[in-house]
């Protein structure tokens, strides 16, 4: 069975060249057949080898399959080659799953859109781009992938390219996304220069071997890894690009934000975790971004009218939550929070399409309202997801990752009182914008007439995920509420455990009872605010202070200003200053010396024989004196 691992990413990966050269004739219902099938295929496939994993894993609990030498350079010889082992497992699964029933709900979802085929096209590349990712054996290949769902962000999140905004959105992440990617090739550079190898596990070995902790190697290798992990999964600095990816079609933010493109960065600091242990300072960088940016990002998510983009910064925020899993060493808590966010991250903006859809394109939360009658199983999708995004006690999935992740925060040895603080803090901002979105858009006076109900291919993906935004946290109880933690067990079968520090001071189930507070109070503010008393909101918000911070918050806190004015405008005043290129003027005068001599040369060709006599002449006696006497 695992001899079938190469036909995950290639099935996939053929379907797109078959749409890509065939699919303005095939039609739209072959495309669809074609794009939906080949991720069905990798999915069941995915599934099957799992359960080969789970129930008869191979030796040492990891498998790798050769498939072929890449090249071979100087004794360099990267394989494209793929890595089975718990923590690919369930990445791939999570993957294929979630993008299968992505692709089933954007069979109808774009039915009326052009360059229906493309779009089927472009979702397929990015998932054999995503599953390369995940199974890569070296890093290499694993870069390649990374690049490949970076270029086929672009393509999605422009696919609307006839409106200059969308293009405007893709170049935007294109760009801010190859700052990471730079970072991130220049640390592959350094961690082949000094270790030899690009392998995965061979470099890690070697590192715990050849490294010290704390060093200045495994420091600037994990520090530039870092880089490309903060890029590509919108962390600060560098988490500008995905609201405005939110210009791209409805399936796209699900399949970006959801369970592939900006879980990337978790899974590269997940699978290059030794690296982050021997550097203790970038560790807790980690944590330190994840913690300020799951903040940051709820705050601004208060401050948004368009409900995809309230969607996209709690995007940011709950990937805040995984890295500070990672930067506190709770490996197996941020995978799984990856693996509960997929599903009701995904079904949030599934849920989100069809509500848009059904009001014709309405995005402003403000001018909805009383869609729980009209679109019952979207509103309850969309309640379920919310409170499994929020953490609703011990029903949702999201309240058991959340959970363990700011458990294993206060009990870490790398944790703390102040990052738990600031997790539940999360966890309060998190209830009040989802519930902010639920109670404006599925309560109170309808606004908007509903136009189109959802079909079969859309209901089918809702229902799927509501179920497994309640379930998926059942895999893994606390010890607390039954003490079966089958995902971390399993999980520490390729991560580390976490050493339990400080757990004298406050035990798992206080934890939990925190955490719940800090959600119902969300609730109970948002119910208050947006359901009991408007004026007050409305009063806040004409205030000096409300003004000013709605603004500082609907801005993402004045990043992009800043950019702005740091990077793009003295950017193009260089340009404009060097509009004609100084580089350009060396070549320029090499041309015009060439076009002089030319002409100097070609006035000596006047037709006159005996001057070209006497200048042979004069030239043999010219060269005869030069070998003489020099």
């Amino acid at each position: 069975m695992f001899g079938l691992l190469w036909l995950i990413p290639a099935i996939p990966f053929a379907s797109f060249v078959v749409l890509a050269l065939l699919g303005v004739r095939l039609g739209k219902k072959a495309s669809a057949v074609i794009g939906v099938a080949s991720i069905a295929a990798s999915t069941v496939i995915s599934a099957l080898i799992t359960w080969k994993f789970l129930t008869f894993p191979p030796p040492d609990h990891s498998y790798t399959q050769v498939l072929w030498t890449w090249m071979e350079v100087a004794g360099f010889r990267p394989q494209i080659a793929f890595y089975l082992d718990a923590l690919s497992v369930i990445m791939t699964l999570v993957v294929t799953f979630v993008s299968f029933l992505i692709h089933l709900y954007s069979a109808e979802f774009m039915l009326e859109s052009e360059g229906y085929s493309r779009f089927f096209a472009y979702m397929n590349l990015f998932v054999a781009s995503m599953v390369t990712l995940v199974l890569a054996d070296n890093l290499l290949l694993l870069y390649l992938g990374w690049e490949g769902v970076g270029l086929c962000s672009y393509l999605l999140i422009g696919f609307w390219y006839a409106d200059p905004v969308n293009g405007l959105a893709a170049r935007k992440a294109f760009i801010v996304t190859r700052l990471g990617d730079t970072a991130m090739i220049i640390g592959l550079f350094l961690i082949f220069r000094h270790l030899g190898s690009l392998d995965i596990q061979e470099l890690m070995h070697r590192a715990s071997s050849q490294w010290a902790v704390g060093s200045a190697l495994p420091i600037a290798a994990a520090a530039l890894l870092l880089g490309g992990a903060v890029g590509k999964s919108a962390q600060l600095p560098l988490q500008t690009w995905l609201p405005d990816a939110m210009a791209g079609p409805t399936p796209t933010s699900a399949l970006i934000h959801a369970a592939t493109m900006v879980t990337a960065g978790v899974y590269l600091i997940a699978r290059t975790h030794v690296l982050f242990t021997l550097a203790p300072p970038v560790e807790l960088t980690v944590a330190i971004i994840g913690t300020a940016t799951l903040l940051l990002a709820g705050f601004s998510a208060l401050a948004q009218w368009d409900i995809k983009r309230v969607l996209a910064y709690s995007t940011i925020s709950q990937i805040g939550y995984m890295f500070l899993a990672l930067g506190v060493g709770a490996w197996s808590a941020a995978i799984f929070h990856f693996m509960t966010h997929a599903f009701f991250k995904a079904l949030l903006f599934l849920a989100a399409g069809a509500v848009i859809q059904a009001t014709h394109e309405e995005h402003n939360i403000f001018r909805m309202g009383g869609l729980r009658r009209q679109l019952p199983i979207t509103f309850w999708a969309f309640l379920i997801a919310g409170c499994s995004l929020a953490g609703l006690p011990l029903i949702t999935a999201g309240f058991y990752s959340k959970g363990l992740i700011l458990w294993e925060t206060w009990a870490s040895p790398q944790g703390g009182a102040g990052f738990w603080i600031a997790g539940v803090a999360g966890v309060l901002l998190t209830s009040l914008y989802i519930f902010r979105v639920i109670f404006l858009v599925f309560f109170g006076e309808a606004k908007v007439p509903v136009e189109k109900r959802p079909g079969l291919p859309i209901q089918i993906p809702l229902v799927a995920l509501t179920v497994l935004s309640v379930i998926g946290g059942f895999v893994n109880l606390p010890g607390w509420l039954g003490d079966a933690p089958f995902f971390t067990r399993f999980m520490h079968t390729a991560l580390p455990t976490v050493v339990e520090a400080h757990a004298g001071t406050l035990s798992e189930i206080q934890s939990e009872v925190w955490v719940t507070l800090a959600f119902l109070i969300g609730m109970g503010f948002a119910y208050l605010f947006y359901m009991r008393r408007r004026q007050w909101v409305d009063s806040l918000a004409a205030s000096r202070v409300g003004k000013t911070l709605h603004r500082f918050w609907f801005a993402d806190w004045g990043f992009d200003w800043c950019y702005d004015k740091l990077f793009v405008q003295p950017t193009i005043w260089i340009a404009r200053i060097n509009k004609g290129d100084f580089v350009d003027a060396f070549y320029r005068g090499i041309a015009e010396i060439n076009r002089l001599l030319y002409v100097a040369l070609s006035r000596s060709e006047n037709g006159r024989v005996r001057w070209y006599a006497a200048g042979v002449a004069m030239g043999t006696v010219v060269f005869v004196a030069i070998a003489l006497f020099l």
